[in-house]
């Protein structure tokens, strides 16, 4: 093996993000060869590939997740070390990468966050808020707060409560006029699946892929439609109306990558969120029954 470049894990890390040469060449600002050049020389150094070559792109090998996290935690300390340097701080720690969707990161994710932030300080914390599942085998990502029915195999965690969902319309209103679907990410849902088969197509009035977004939609409308209670309960202009629908639940779990797991950083920040979060749980869980004041707890 050759002695290891430090200067090539900036490309390693732009081809783990992006999934492509290209996109991390762009990124990068250099050409195409350059990052080949790059991958395949630290590649050669480490002893064996990295990623597996796919007509869709690069994919991070299943067992080289460990290696993009130490490329990642180095990384940073290059970046501290050059700022220390330069007078720009005192040193800070690690970041940590929390992924969650855009109803918990607004929600739970946020209320917590002074606690978390103090709990896992020097190291600092980024939200990744997005409904779409972001690949955790790329490593975009440490923690993921997730609901789904079942873990994907890449994935180890645990179950911390179940979201509940409930259709909601606007408090005092008239009787409810159409409703609102969801799309995108969102037609995965139970709830989207639901309404699909039981809702004419002709009375869906207008659509969003945000059920932040549609409880937004929701309070300025005279639609109504099913959004997670943490959202709708919360909501002082909405009120849950008593339908015959199914009970749509959906586990919520705590997980990173299955090569992550024995990492005692990912750990300790997968206790601590856990812990912090169980104050809140009931209101995942669609039990605070419509009127939800609630504030972050240390």
């Amino acid at each position: 093996m050759h002695k290891l470049n430090w200067d090539d894990l900036r490309f390693v890390l732009a081809v783990a993000d992006t999934g492509s040469v290209n996109a991390a060449a762009k990124a990068l600002g250099v050409n195409h060869a350059t990052v080949l050049r790059r991958i395949a020389s630290f590649e050669e150094a480490c002893g064996g590939p990295v990623f597996e070559r796919e007509r869709s792109g690069y994919r991070l090998r299943p067992n080289r997740a460990p290696v993009i996290e130490a490329a990642r935690l180095a990384a940073q300390h290059v970046n501290s070390a050059e700022a220390l340097m330069q007078g720009r701080q005192n040193g800070t720690g690690k970041v940590l990468r929390i992924t969650s969707t855009d109803s918990l990161c607004q929600t739970v994710l946020a209320w917590i966050y002074p606690a978390l932030a103090r709990r896992v300080a020097p190291d600092r914390l980024t939200y990744l808020s997005s409904n779409p599942h972001i690949d955790m085998a790329r490593l975009h990502a440490d923690v993921a707060l997730r609901p789904a029915m079942v873990l994907s195999d890449d994935l180890v965690g645990r179950k911390i409560t179940d979201m509940r969902f409930g259709v909601y319309a606007r408090a005092k209103r008239r009787k409810p006029q159409g409703w609102l679907g969801m799309t995108g990410a969102l037609e995965r849902s139970g709830p989207a699946q639901w309404m699909a088969n039981a809702v004419d197509p002709s009375d869906v009035v207008a659509s969003a892929d945000s059920s932040c977004l549609l409880t937004q939609m929701l309070g300025k409308s005279n639609a109504q439609g099913v959004l997670p209670c943490i959202l709708g309960d919360a909501a002082p202009e909405l009120e849950r109306i008593d339908l015959d629908v199914p009970d749509f639940v959906v586990p919520i779990w705590v997980a990173c990558h299955r090569d992550l797991a024995g990492s005692d950083r990912i750990q300790r920040l997968m206790e601590t969120l856990e812990k912090l979060l169980q104050p809140h749980l009931s209101a995942i869980a669609g039990e605070n029954g419509g009127s939800s004041q609630l504030v972050a707890r240390s």
